[in-house]
């Protein structure tokens, strides 16, 4: 078996992911470079006012099995343990098969927002369907090439704080992309005909970020016994029972659930704050917010399982603009949206399993700031060799804090 990255030297790490991931000499040269990946004039050309670019610690966790596949998973994360407590996850995990997950569909929804419109005015735009597609797909000839692009045309009528108003809504196949710039291109574009056929002044024209046609689930099984027995398991359901039922836990519950998903989202160069609103809005789709995930105890085996919206691409975007990003999905071997959205879900679950394993045995403080020691001991000052016996020091004291670590450092 080989050695697990934590015990290896950063070249090591990177050598084994290469071979592991069947990394070209370019995608691994983004991983290994010291600026991120991206160098001030490819940032300076993707936002405004750029002065320099910002880097996130990178890592890899290991031991998943995605839909059978031994699967890296690249995480960008500054929180300590997040890394570490997914590896363990996927490693508890792998006896009863690893993941299992699926994203049957890449719908994007659009929408073009109508005021003052004349009676029957959903009717007609809707009667007008095929017109309305023709427009939108001229836009994404690529799209409607592949078979995908603009589907169908809906309506829906509102009273917003007393005005009416319409909502014609397309839906869009975005195939492997995240979409956003096809799906508003689109809606745009026939917000004029849009406004022919219902009277109305087209006001946004914009996608919805609330993806709920782009759901992933993934689930995973946990036997008892190599958790500390059924004492253990059922701690962990009812962990997750006070998520289903109280919103202070479950926002904090979710949090670390977003841990992992967030983490490989952004390493893949996903739009994170649109997965995080999309996430949220789901757990509050009953009208109470609550826990993304599920867990039951049956048999002595411990079943999670997580639904949620979740757009992301692997074409298009920051994927193909950012080297790091576009190495990180060859590293996790998604060869479109649809897979990549079932690593990351697995990472989200992956991380909720772990941070409830540890509330429910040893506390989530012990891992957590055993790292956090180590990064005292570095922004202390101390030397790079004695940075891990400081660091130690601490954790076994439990006393872990800036002035603990000068003073051991002897600074």
């Amino acid at each position: 078996m080989a050695r697990p990255l934590r015990e290896m030297t950063r070249a090591e790490r990177l050598e084994s992911v290469r071979e592991r991931a069947g990394l070209s000499d370019e995608r691994a040269s983004a991983l290994s470079s010291g600026n991120g990946g991206l160098d001030f004039e490819r940032a300076d050309r993707m936002v405004e006012n750029a002065v320099g670019t910002f880097a996130l610690p990178l890592g890899i966790a290991e031991n998943f099995v995605i839909n059978g596949r031994p699967t890296l998973v690249p995480m960008a994360t500054e929180e300590p343990s997040v890394i570490a407590a997914a590896s363990k996850a996927a490693k508890l995990a792998r006896p009863r098969g690893g993941f299992r997950a699926q994203s049957p569909e890449q719908y994007v929804t659009g929408q073009v927002q109508v005021l003052g419109c004349r009676p029957g005015a959903a009717r007609d735009v809707e009667s007008a369907s095929e017109r309305i597609l023709q427009e939108a797909n001229r836009c994404s000839p690529t799209l409607a090439r592949l078979g995908r692009g603009a589907k169908e045309v809906a309506c829906r009528e509102l009273d917003a704080g007393g005005e009416k108003m319409l909502l014609a809504e397309l839906l869009v196949d975005a195939g492997d992309a995240m979409g956003a710039n096809a799906t508003n291109s689109m809606c745009e574009a026939v917000a004029p005909l849009i406004e022919e056929l219902s009277g109305g002044r087209a006001l946004l024209r914009i996608l919805s970020n609330y993806s709920v046609r782009r759901l992933v689930r993934a689930s995973a099984e946990f036997d008892a016994d190599l958790l500390g027995g059924e004492r253990v398991a059922r701690d962990v359901v009812s962990a997750y029972e006070l998520a289903r039922h109280d919103v202070y836990r479950a926002v904090t519950h979710n949090k670390g659930l977003m841990n992992g998903a967030v983490a490989a989202a952004t390493a893949t160069g996903q739009d994170t704050r649109a997965i995080e609103a999309a996430a949220h809005a789901y757990a509050a789709r009953s009208g109470s917010y609550a826990s993304l995930s599920e867990w039951r105890l049956r048999g002595g085996i411990l079943e999670g399982s997580l639904e949620m919206p979740l757009s992301v691409g692997t074409v298009g975007g920051i994927s193909g603009v950012h080297p790091s990003a576009s190495a990180c999905i060859a590293v996790c071997g998604a060869g479109s949206s649809a897979e990549l959205a079932c690593v990351i879900a697995s990472a989200g679950l992956a991380q909720n399993f772990a941070a409830m394993l540890a509330l429910a045995t040893d506390g989530i403080q012990k891992g957590h700031m055993r790292l956090h020691a180590r990064n005292l001991a570095a922004a202390a000052g101390a030397p790079a060799d004695r940075i891990d016996e400081i660091a130690g020091r601490m954790a076994r004291s439990g006393e872990v804090s800036m002035s603990r670590a000068r003073r051991l450092a002897g600074l």
